[in-house]
């Protein structure tokens, strides 16, 4: 699918691809999303640039993610998509930045894209005459999106904290069945926020890198753009410290839990063993007048089998008494 949107009034249209650009229009952005082979001809032959392709665009080497060629800026970075289910993904998006003309080619839909692209149209929207206004609103609209999610993901671990540490009123079995359900979502906001990270991490270099191309060239950045680059690589820098911070709560939640777990299978092996060794007096008891000699007074007693009983009654509840003297039950 390929949108063209041309600059009118401050803000952008959407307009007809069938017709294509005509030379006096003023292409502010081609967003080709899954595109057939006819429509990436179609802006390749409009700006005189080769498109990467998919596999190019999954590259992970920073030679092939950032480079010059054909008088273009070819950035790709890794954006992130569902946030909001329980699998969120990283796809690659790559921006093409020639003269005022924006071209980004992405083979999943982030959300950012959509809601920008719905407001930039409004006629109160913000104003995003170039190519770069216009990637710099998406790096903008991502990052609002990635705080969102980071914001969601910090309560869900609280409340995860709040369920490892506080929660004690469940028998044995409960707790673990519970502990085991903690530690699947502990591995679900691990992996949201790995991909957070990712995310961040290569819009940081995207940003490094256009603002040294633009301090190489003649053509000077303006300083609203400037203002705007160091405000997202400020933002993209504290969003990334506080997802480190979440990640480092997730692991101590991580090794807090299997540490529970640990104590619960600990806590009934050591019911196994207190078990074992307050009935092996009695075994012994038992085994001993079990025996078959003819030379045993107590078999000729009138009280022999109330006597045995007893000793193997007496002989069970002194271990007992004494792991509970102990402190060990």
């Amino acid at each position: 699918m390929l949108r063209i949107y041309k600059s009118q009034n401050s803000h952008l249209v959407l307009a007809d691809h069938a017709a294509g650009p005509t030379a006096d229009e003023a292409v502010a952005w081609f967003d080709l999303l899954n595109p057939s082979a006819d429509e990436t001809r179609f802006v390749e032959g409009h700006l005189g640039i080769e498109i990467p392709t998919r596999d190019e665009m999954q590259e992970i080497e920073l030679s092939d993610r950032l480079y010059q060629e054909d008088g273009a800026e070819f950035m790709t970075i890794t954006a992130t998509a569902k946030l909001d289910s329980d699998h969120p993904a990283k796809v690659p998006v790559t921006f093409i930045l020639k003269g005022t003309t924006l071209v980004t080619v992405r083979h999943a839909e982030p959300k950012p894209f959509q809601l920008y692209a719905n407001r930039i149209q409004k006629p109160n929207g913000a104003a995003c005459e170039t190519g770069e206004l216009v990637m710099l609103g998406l790096l903008e609209a991502m990052i609002d999106r990635i705080a969102d999610a980071l914001e969601r993901a910090g309560n869900e671990v609280d409340a995860i904290s709040h369920e490892v540490f506080r929660k004690t009123h469940a028998s044995a079995t409960k707790k673990t069945r519970n502990l085991q359900s903690l530690i699947e979502q502990i591995g679900q906001k691990g992996d949201l926020l790995t991909t957070i990270r990712e995310s961040l991490v290569s819009i940081g270099r995207l940003l490094a890198y256009h603002v040294a191309v633009e301090g190489s060239s003649p053509r000077k950045a303006a300083k609203e753009s400037r203002q705007r680059i160091k405000l997202i690589q400020r933002d993209a820098t504290s969003l990334g410290d506080h997802a480190l911070f979440l990640s480092n709560k997730i692991n101590f939640l991580l090794d807090a839990t299997l540490g529970l777990i640990n104590l619960e299978q600990n806590q009934i092996i050591k019911i196994f063993s207190v078990a074992a060794v307050v009935f092996l007096p009695p075994t012994l008891v038992a085994s001993i007048y079990g025996m078959n000699f003819e030379a045993m007074p107590e078999l000729a007693w009138h009280f022999g089998y109330p006597y045995a009983l007893g000793m193997m009654a007496l002989s069970a509840l002194l271990p007992y008494l004494f792991f509970k003297r102990r402190g060990w039950l």
